[in-house]
């Protein structure tokens, strides 16, 4: 019996500027969980899925990188671009049978520039006309029959997030118009920059007698908004406000399910030791694997809020303001506004933040960007951040005094960055053919509480997945490294020392000891470099914390054994100055393989990957131990 093979369902791709809905609209025809994004950067690869119309037919929709031209300037453009005209060999049959072009309504003027370039391409279009509630709040008075005649392709006004006018574009993407034969604003023999300003002067006769623009002096509600938010002065400070309310909130917030964290760690190590007969096995489970894991998933509350805040500033606007007034500051050290946002990504996670430098057009700044990347905070520094902060002070301090010491932390990493950026950006010289920033500043908006949820909840699974693979395996290496080999004496320093764990930490002490640090913490330093969060299931392991029923004013039992180290002279080991010292050690070491390899793929050299990390190794040492040593010497 003969097997037959179903042809390839026709493939459709959505097209369109940053902010336009795009993506948004490609979760709503697949049902798919994009991420979605206010500013340019976030959509940096092609996602594909499937869809049906109306009538059952099944379609492939590809989701192409968010662009503003097909000038194939940025690796974006060249990605959307070689798509559409059916990759590098221009093959005809590779090209998408139909384009969706995703238009801000509330934008017309500058989206159309796109869509006009899309259908000089030959191709069969619809125009997805996105946020025409945000067109109309504004007062724009939007004729898309008008638009339709001009441009020759079907327009299906819509509003994505609301899933209005999706049935419509299903309708209008069974029956597509022909290409256009011959662009009517298109003259033959034009150079691109003469082809440029056909289409502007194009669009703005289009955008004059089909989206009437209310009176000059009528200022929208994000206008009125911006006035204050974006004021070279106030929007300063109001930048510098939501930020510290953000790690304030991380550490105020966060402390009721951590110490619920807690409780339940501590229950689940006391049963489990219950049922067990002591020994080998019991202290694998309730040390090694409870206590090392639980030493990490404590944490996972202030991830989680960091995570939910991040999404509320993207999902409303605000994010693209952050990066409008950011410009004026990267442009002192060679960079752009574009830089801002994959740095800003970066403080969630670099390797995303590495992906999204696609945007930008100048090849030598996207090396700087992606160079710098890794000393923006990630989340997963936050665990050891969360560890030794409060160790820095006084228990009767408040959140918003480990909220200051916190934003302190991320402002030098930043700092730092900026600085080495402007001396590599001078040693790479000068761009060829200059670059300039341009930045959608997307209305204001009620956060998308959808996509937030899909976001904050993605981001703690990816957590506790990390965290029951990972570190869970890293955690029982270490438990058997740090027990064997048995010692003969039942003294529990003894018995580490003995250990092979305890033997490398005597190998790596004399190395650490300048920074102020012991060989167990230049032990879980050297573990920590497969993934930061495991610095401290090493600390529980290689300190033994015991698990009990006894609630400290502190909210973890590692920091309380911590806090009672002494060294050999019978001084604290964890002074405030050594805290500080392995603070500054972990804002700048790149404890990160996985960003190492990112980095190699998207510079197209391993030289840049391992030159960064050996240097970022180098600069934390270097700069740990200047701080220890000044400070020891002025008697900290």
């Amino acid at each position: 019996m003969s097997e037959t093979t179903q042809p390839a369902p026709d493939t459709i791709a959505l097209a369109g500027n940053p902010n336009s809905g795009k993506t948004t609209l490609f979760n709503a025809l697949t049902g798919e969980a994009a991420k979605v994004g206010n500013y340019s950067g976030v959509t940096v690869a092609v996602k594909t899925g499937e869809m049906f119309t109306p009538h059952g037919k099944k379609l492939r929709v590809v989701d192409l990188p968010g662009c503003y031209s097909l000038k194939a300037g940025s690796p974006d453009e060249k990605v959307a671009f070689d798509f559409l005209v059916g990759g590098e060999e221009n093959d005809p049959a590779k090209q998408p049978k139909l384009v969706v072009c995703v238009v801000d309504a509330s934008n017309l003027e500058r989206h159309l520039n796109l869509t006009l370039q899309v259908i000089e391409l030959g191709l069969p279009v619809v125009v997805a006309l996105n946020m025409v509630d945000l067109a109309e709040k504004a007062g724009l008075r939007l004729d898309p029959q008008k638009i339709s005649e001009e441009l020759s392709v079907p327009v299906v006004p819509m509003q994505a997030n609301a899933d209005k006018g999706v049935i419509d574009l299903k309708h209008a993407i069974r029956h597509p118009f022909p290409p256009a034969a011959d662009p009517h604003w298109k003259r033959d023999g034009e150079d691109s920059e003469t082809a440029g300003r056909s289409r502007r002067t194009f669009i703005q006769m289009l955008c004059t007698v089909a989206a009437r623009r209310p009176e000059q002096d009528q200022l929208t509600f994000s206008d009125k908004i911006d006035g204050e938010l974006l004021h070279p002065v106030r929007g300063w400070i109001y930048l510098a406000v939501t930020m510290f309310v953000v790690f304030w909130a991380i550490f105020s917030f966060a402390s009721i399910p951590m110490g619920w964290i807690e409780s339940a760690q501590a229950w689940l190590a006391g049963r489990v030791s219950g049922m067990m007969a002591e020994g080998d096995l019991q202290s694998l489970v309730t040390d090694g694997i409870i206590g090392g894991v639980g030493s990490v998933v404590i944490f996972l509350p202030q991830i989680v809020l960091l995570f939910l805040f991040i999404g509320l500033l993207e999902s409303s606007g605000y994010m693209a303001r952050a990066a409008f007034l950011m410009d004026r500051v990267m442009g002192r050290v060679g960079l752009s506004g574009k830089a801002f946002l994959p740095l800003f990504s970066s403080y969630a996670c670099a390797i995303p933040g590495v992906l999204a430098t696609r945007t930008i057009d100048s090849a030598k700044e996207r090396l700087v960007t992606i160079f710098i990347a890794p000393w923006m905070s990630c989340s997963a520094r936050l665990p050891v951040y969360f560890l030794l902060v409060p160790m820095l002070l006084s228990r009767d301090e408040g959140h918003w005094v480990q909220a200051l010491v916190l934003f302190g932390l991320y402002s030098i990493g930043t700092g730092t960055a900026l600085i080495v950026a402007k001396v590599l950006r001078k040693k790479l010289g000068p761009d060829e053919i200059p670059s300039h920033f341009m930045l959608e500043l997307p209305p204001y908006r009620a956060p998308q509480w959808s996509y937030i949820l899909r976001h904050v909840c993605g981001r703690a699974w990816a957590f506790l997945r990390k965290a029951g693979t990972i570190i869970l395996g890293l955690t029982i290496l270490l438990w058997a490294l740090s027990t064997y080999p048995k010692s003969t004496s039942d003294d529990p320093k003894e018995q580490l020392a003995n250990s092979a764990m305890g033997r490398v930490g005597a190998v790596i002490e004399p190395i650490v000891k300048p920074l102020g640090f012991d060989g167990r913490v230049g032990t879980a330093i050297l573990t920590s470099f497969a993934a930061r969060e495991v610095f401290n299931a090493t600390m529980a392991i290689l300190y033994q914390v015991e698990e009990t029923d006894d609630e400290e004013a502190t909210r973890s039992a590692l920091r309380d054994r911590l806090a009672a180290e002494k060294r050999a002279d019978g001084t604290a080991m964890f002074t405030p100055l050594t805290v500080m010292s392995l603070l500054i050690f972990y804002i700048y070491a790149l404890q990160c393989l996985p960003t190492t390899a990112v980095v190699a793929r998207e510079t197209g050299s391993w030289r840049w990957g391992l030159g960064q990390f050996f240097f970022m190794t180098a600069f934390a040492y270097v700069a740990s131990l200047l701080v220890f040593q000044i400070g020891k010497l002025f008697g900290f």
